[in-house]
């Protein structure tokens, strides 16, 4: 079963990360009323959050009211599928995501064709960071690797749930170096969180935006930041390869993306005008202050992008025997 939805996973993702998105023909201006920016998560978290910070931004550069629509659940899946069986006009963007694009595909079948959605922008780039609570005593990777191998099983780490990025990366970790740690799933990062607060679970590989204000009041620990350089916002805390972890980066990104067969003239005006938004002071502060990495590029390099991150992923749910059961 599980290397039939992988072969499947690969078909319906390279189909969608492969097919040219520049088609058809603009017959009329655009845009001609309010667009609807879809995003499949709940207000409040670092979709929502870009989404509300470029949104007022879109508006301005195309002249109609870009109106967010929050539609929570199913990984983003029930926000996708709005999207793709609305029309290719240009009219009803969704903000795409790692799991969604990049790991659901593997682990089931869609409710939805997943070719029929095209990459428009990567907006950014948010590497996971490992967060240990702060009675664990370990204080850098080095320290957590020797403490887990000492250890075997009895260090576990907790996910908002199986087949979740979240999930991916401590399964990545384990790959990387051996150690043997149990994965606790969770119903939701709040759940996790809460138990890891409370010393239920010793860690978590998660978000910066979510969780910095608990390492401030010290509650929780960084261990290190799963990047190729260290965070602007988190210019003390060491990359997993200065501390000799190499090849681990978990990278969790957020994209613009469009139905299949929306005009390229739509397509290339949405990727110019959510570029300069990013381009913006005040947006490209903030997003770096919550640790996200601005990138802002062509719908031809978020296609190159999501080639080898599908390839990434669904070589750890192969190698680690992820399901989403």
């Amino acid at each position: 079963m599980m290397t039939n939805l992988l072969r499947h996973g690969v078909r319906l993702g390279m189909a969608m990360v492969l097919a040219a998105p520049l088609v058809g023909h603009c017959v009329e201006p655009y845009p001609t009323k309010p667009v609807r920016l879809l995003v499949g998560f709940a207000p409040g978290g670092s979709t929502d959050i870009i989404a509300r910070l470029i949104a007022p931004k879109l508006s301005q550069s195309l002249g109609q009211q870009v109106i967010v629509d929050s539609r929570p659940g199913a990984g983003g899946a029930i926000a996708a599928d709005i999207m793709v069986k609305s029309p290719p006009d240009g009219h009803t963007l969704l903000l795409c995501t790692t799991g969604l694009v990049s790991i659901q595909p593997f682990l089931q079948r869609m409710p939805f064709d997943p070719a029929e959605i095209v990459p428009v922008t990567l907006i950014g780039n948010t590497p996971y960071i490992a967060l240990v609570n702060a009675s664990l005593p370990v204080h850098n990777v080095k320290e957590l690797v020797a403490y887990a191998k000492a250890h075997p099983g009895k260090l576990n780490f907790a996910s908002s749930g199986n087949g979740t990025a979240g999930h991916l990366a401590g399964e990545m970790f384990k790959l990387r170096t051996g150690v043997d740690m149990v994965h606790v799933p969770y119903k939701g990062s709040g759940q996790a969180m809460a138990d890891l607060l409370g010393g239920q679970v010793s860690l978590i590989f998660d978000q910066p935006v979510s969780s910095m204000p608990y390492v401030r009041s010290g509650k929780l620990r960084i261990l290190g930041v799963a990047a190729s350089r260290r965070l602007e916002a988190l210019p003390n805390v060491p990359t997993f390869a200065e501390q000799g972890i190499s090849s681990f980066e978990p990278v969790a990104w957020i994209g613009l993306c469009a139905r299949k067969g929306t005009p390229a003239s739509v397509l290339a005006r949405l990727s110019r005008d959510t570029r300069e938004a990013l381009k913006q002071p005040a947006v490209a502060q903030h997003l770096s202050q919550d640790g996200i990495e601005v990138i802002g590029d062509s719908p031809e390099k978020f296609r190159e992008f999501l080639v080898l991150d599908r390839q990434k992923w669904g070589g750890v749910i192969k190698d680690a025997k992820v399901s989403a059961n």
